[in-house]
């Protein structure tokens, strides 16, 4: 038989739900399933890993000491209820895990609190010396000052985060349901579980997400695969599971050491064949659903910009922009040759959304006359940008486009937009959110009005019309989510 092998020590993100924490009528503490995730949770620093618990269920407890039936509408009664409840529900947590000697930590936040990129890392470092301390930090949103501009929206969302941050090698989203399913698996009894996700965006179509979550709660399946989009592509495995046996996380993640080779955050995980395994061992495979971590991880300014940042406006761009920022080689950033214009106001470092408009009936291209569309408008972005002093040709695999490239001929005299139209002149279409689609996230590195004055233009006029260039550059760390 062969021998199992010693698991590598982990850092763990587990998150439970306000469904797993109180019961959804009497608002009662579960006492039996947190006995059983503290128990889980120390053994498991009992075997050398990590562990970050992101507990949801202050406003369910709040809700208990107030004896209010039902979780308000209102702003200021869901966070007065958080205020509450909040203090309560550490101390039960503290409670639980003093009986077994094991410390834990207070940490709230806000997307305001990460969105500024010092107090971000003030975080992380944060996390770093509680971990390297032995405790177990217990995050949870700080419902109390959170407006829905600086809102998370659900601990889902924030426990992707929190893992991303601290570079986990496995977040489990515990919840009332032991995986993702074809269908509702209470109404569907032909519902099948999916074991194993490479891509949410794939499985979107071919899964049930309307399993919503409790009255108290505020998430549902639909924002697990959120969690799992932000997750995996941060190199996190994240996996669905019961939070009724939260004992079935140390069998998970013995169960996958033993499937695949490796189990650190820098080296992606490998399946293995199913003949390099015991067939004793692949037998027992706890109710679960894993969404495998991607095999490229966005840096982690890319995961920052591109998750938690509030995006404060739009940037518009060409196909040809599309196409190329897909690519690896792009390097997330964007020239103004491929932008088509912006919507909203923003500063200068601030997120912003990057869009695409949205194609009409009838309007569409083939793919091969697309291709030979941005082949033509790289050949004349290389034929007709000069080479002034001190600015080097950028290579043609960056967002050139002759959908907005203007000619540079005749900037010296008038700017001017391809089809000869001054360049202050206002757009006859007005472009609105309504007629875009977001395609991904990125960071400006100049204000909406620049980027407006400078939109189809080659990089090197950029000091001549804004009177600087801090970067050729008008986006960068860019994520593009969806493909052209």
């Amino acid at each position: 038989m062969a021998r199992r092998p010693q698991a590598r020590p982990s850092t763990i993100v587990i998150k439970l739900g306000t469904s797993s924490i109180v019961h959804e009528d009497t608002h009662q503490p579960l006492l039996s399933v947190l006995s059983s995730v503290v128990e889980t949770v120390v053994k498991l620093k009992g075997l050398g890993h990590k562990i970050v618990l992101v507990s949801s269920g202050a406003i369910g407890v709040g809700l208990k000491r107030m004896n209010i039936p039902s979780r308000p509408k209102s702003l200021s009664g869901k966070q007065a209820l958080a205020a509450i409840g909040q203090g309560r529900l550490i101390a039960l947590w503290d409670n639980l895990f003093g009986q077994l000697e094991q410390p834990i930590a207070q940490v709230l936040l806000t997307r305001g609190d990460i969105s500024d990129r010092t107090r971000y890392l003030n975080a992380v470092n944060t996390f770093k010396e509680l971990l390297s301390m032995g405790v177990v930090p217990i995050v949870n949103e700080n419902d109390t000052v959170s407006v829905s501009e600086i809102k998370f929206g659900d601990n889902d969302t924030l426990s992707a985060i929190t893992a991303s941050m601290i570079h986990a090698d496995y977040l489990f989203l515990l919840t009332d349901v032991d995986g993702l399913y074809t269908a509702n698996p209470r109404k569907d009894p032909n519902a099948k579980q999916i074991e194993a996700v490479e891509s949410v965006a794939a499985i979107r179509s071919q899964v049930s997400t309307t399993t919503l979550g409790s009255s108290l709660g505020t998430g549902g399946m639909e924002t697990k695969l959120i969690a799992a989009e932000i997750a995996t592509a941060a190199g996190v495995a994240t996996i669905i599971t019961s939070s009724k046996q939260p004992e079935n996380i140390s069998k998970i993640i013995e169960y996958h050491n033993l499937t695949v080779v490796g189990g650190s955050t820098d080296e992606h995980r490998l399946p293995q064949t199913s003949d390099t395994l015991d067939p004793n061992m692949t037998g027992a495979r706890p109710p679960h659903t894993i969404f495998l971590a991607s095999p490229t991880p966005m840096r982690d300014l890319k995961a920052w910009t591109s998750h938690t940042l509030h995006p404060s406006g739009s940037v518009i761009i060409d196909a040809g922009a599309h196409h190329v920022l897909s690519r690896r080689e792009s390097g997330g950033r964007l020239l103004a040759a491929g932008v088509v214009g912006v919507i909203g106001a923003f500063a200068s470092g601030q997120a912003v959304r990057v869009v695409v408009k949205k194609r009409k009936e009838g309007d569409s291209l083939s793919e091969e006359t697309d291709a030979a569309a941005l082949r033509a408008s790289y050949a004349k972005a290389s034929e007709t940008r000069p080479n002034t002093p001190g600015t080097p040709k950028e290579p043609l695999s960056r967002s050139h486009s002759s959908s907005t490239l203007r000619d540079p001929g005749t900037l010296s005299k008038t700017p001017q937009h391809a089809d000869n139209t001054p360049l202050l002149e206002t757009a006859k279409e007005e472009i609105t959110e309504a007629s875009v689609v977001e395609v991904g996230r990125g960071q400006a590195n100049y204000n909406s009005e620049q980027i407006s004055k400078v939109k189809g233009l080659n990089s090197s006029y950029i000091p001549q019309l804004l009177g600087y260039a801090d970067s050729e550059y008008v986006v960068e760390n860019i994520t593009i989510r969806v493909p052209p």
